[in-house]
């Protein structure tokens, strides 16, 4: 499956990417109790490095202080995971896309199509974003182990493709 150019487009592109993970919790402390982090971190690290990752409250100044962070770093690609839902406390989404350039709609489209496969309904809750702000590629996903893995799993292979097109 896919176009030529397609093709054309991931092979000019880098696999040495640096990348961030944000957690977006309150009531998880420590990397040990971030099972969704720890997940990210370990899977990342097969293909690219992790430069940075951080845990902080559901706040919106404290997202966008780790956002510029680890753009000041020199981050490629940042994912994020917790704070999408819809109680008062997820500000994560509504943070995100006030910064986002460009927006990458395929992402939570496809995230969703994804999810409602393998949870039916429930899937409409999901509010996963993904765009592009200062070059950097932000990706924001629910917390849960589960959709963390999902999402990921639909990404890991095109971040250098993504991150090609978000520098130029």
């Amino acid at each position: 499956m896919g176009s030529k150019s397609t093709k054309q487009h991931q092979k000019e592109s880098s696999s040495n990417l640096s990348c961030g993970i944000i957690t977006l919790s309150d009531s998880r402390k420590s990397k040990v109790e971030d099972l969704s982090g720890q997940f990210l971190t370990e899977e990342l690290e097969k293909k690219y490095q992790v430069s940075s990752r951080v845990i902080i409250p559901d706040e919106k100044e404290e997202l966008i202080k780790a956002i510029e962070n680890m753009i000041a770093l020199n981050i490629d690609v940042i994912l994020t995971t917790g704070g999408t839902g819809l109680s008062n406390r997820d500000i994560t989404v509504e943070t995100v896309e006030k910064l986002f350039d460009k927006r990458i709609d395929g992402f939570g489209e496809i995230f969703r199509h994804e999810s409602y496969e393998e949870i039916g309904s429930g899937a409409l809750l999901s509010r996963a974003t993904a765009g592009v702000y200062k070059k950097t590629t932000i990706f924001s996903m629910p917390g849960s182990p589960n959709a963390v893995k999902t999402a990921l799993n639909m990404i890991i292979d095109e971040l250098p493709h993504v991150v090609n097109h978000a520098k130029k």
